[in-house]
Order: C-alpha cells, then structure tokens, then sequence
C-alpha cells in the first residue's frame, strides 16, 4: 500500500511567495496548505498536526517566534522557519525556542526541499526500529534515542528536537571527531556551506544542559580545523 504524502502547512504572509512555494512542494510530492494570519497559526497548527510547518518569522497578527515558543510543547514535528538572511539573532532564537532548522529568504526551492526532506526522514523513523532501541550512558549523563529524552544525575534534561538529535549523533560517536560536514549531512542530508552556523549555536546551548563548560568544554570539544568531539572519559570525571 502507497504511503500517503506528507503534510506541510506553510505560514507565510507573502502570498505569492506561498503559492509559488506549494506548487514547487506539490511537484516533488507532497500536499501543502498555506495559512497567512500568524494569529490564526498556531491554533491551526495544533489542530491539524501536519507532518512538517514551515513558519516564517514576520507575520501580522503574532510574529514566528511567539508562535513556535507557543507551540513547541503540542506539536511534535519538525518547524522550519524562514528568516532574514543577514539576522542571526532570529537564526539563534528559533533554534532556542525549538525549531528545528532554518532556510533563509530569499528562499532557494531546491535547498528549501533538501531540508523538508532531511526533516521528514528523521522523523519517520519508527520508535521500534533499532536506530530507536538504543539508550547510552557516560556516568551521570544519560541519552535515550527511544524515548528521545537525556538526564544528568537523574534530573531530566530540557531539550528541543534539534539538540537531542545533535548530542545523539554525538554521543553515540563518542570519542571520534565529527567534522561539520558530516555533522550537517547526518542531521540535514546536506553539505555545509562554510558559513551556517546553526551547529555552533545548538552546541553552545547543550554544553551547559549537560554539565559541561562552555568557557572550558571538556565533554564537547572544539577541535580546531576538524570539529566537534564527545569525550567520553570525561564524563566519569
């Protein structure tokens, strides 16, 4: 039996922009609808419960932010937000507020597509399928890829969508530097531009959540020229 193709709700005052987006997504399979009203998005998107939503950040009614913030705690699929190309403070917040990913405008269709796409295969994976079955503990820290939950020393550690599956990919590479590029593949199915800085944002907000420092990281390292490594050790330490 065929699976039905995935929903996407766009939230996007431009019109033109919307519709030239829906007919782009709608060719390469799958349905879309639009919703232009930030004030009616979130209702809408806690209601219906699409597979993916794409939220733009300036809308009348409530911007992008106050809605995902909104959101976030009922509905469990990926958001992909639109932002200003030159702002990375709005790239910043929609990843703390916990969106998933970001493209910036002016939007590029081929780039916009690789990222529903990357979003909706890691979310499709099922909870009985062995890449779930698998709970890692470095002494007092805990991640369970399962139930999708981490704590450290038995307190529960608060994170959004996007930075348990970085410190997933992490821990379970324990001790082999991960370079950006594979990191960027392996959580977006695209290659890194030199430029996004989305990985040093999500690191920089998990090194405090578990336990470690971000002046003097010893858990999450920075190696210069290579990448990011999880250092098991250090976790005993």
């Amino acid at each position: 039996m065929e699976q039905e193709a995935w929903q996407v709700l766009i939230v996007e005052d431009d019109q033109r922009l919307a519709e030239l987006t829906r007919e782009y997504l709608e060719a390469n399979g799958l349905r879309v609808s639009i919703e232009g009203n930030g004030a009616l998005a979130a209702a809408r998107i806690i209601s219906e419960q699409p597979d993916l939503v794409i939220l733009d950040l300036m809308l009348p009614g409530e911007d992008g932010l106050s809605i995902c913030r909104k959101v976030r705690e009922r509905f469990d699929g990926p958001i992909l937000m639109l932002t200003a190309r030159s702002d990375d403070t709005d790239q910043i917040l929609g990843l703390d507020l916990g969106a998933d990913d970001y493209v910036c405008k002016p939007v590029r269709p081929r780039l916009l597509l690789a990222r529903i796409q990357a979003l909706l295969r890691r979310s499709e994976v099922p909870e009985t399928s062995p890449e779930k079955l698998r709970r890692l503990q470095f002494g007092p820290l805990v991640v369970d890829n399962a139930l999708r939950e981490a704590w450290l020393n038995d307190n529960g550690i608060e994170l959004t969508s996007a930075e348990f599956d970085l410190l997933w990919l992490l821990v379970a590479n324990a001790g082999r530097i991960l370079s950006r590029e594979e990191i960027f593949t392996a959580l977006r199915g695209i290659g890194y531009d030199g430029q996004d800085r989305s990985i040093d944002v999500r690191i920089s907000r998990i090194r405090p959540k578990i336990g470690d420092d971000p002046e003097h990281p010893r858990l999450i390292k920075t190696i210069r020229s290579k990448g990011y490594l999880f250092v098991p050790e250090a976790c005993t330490l």
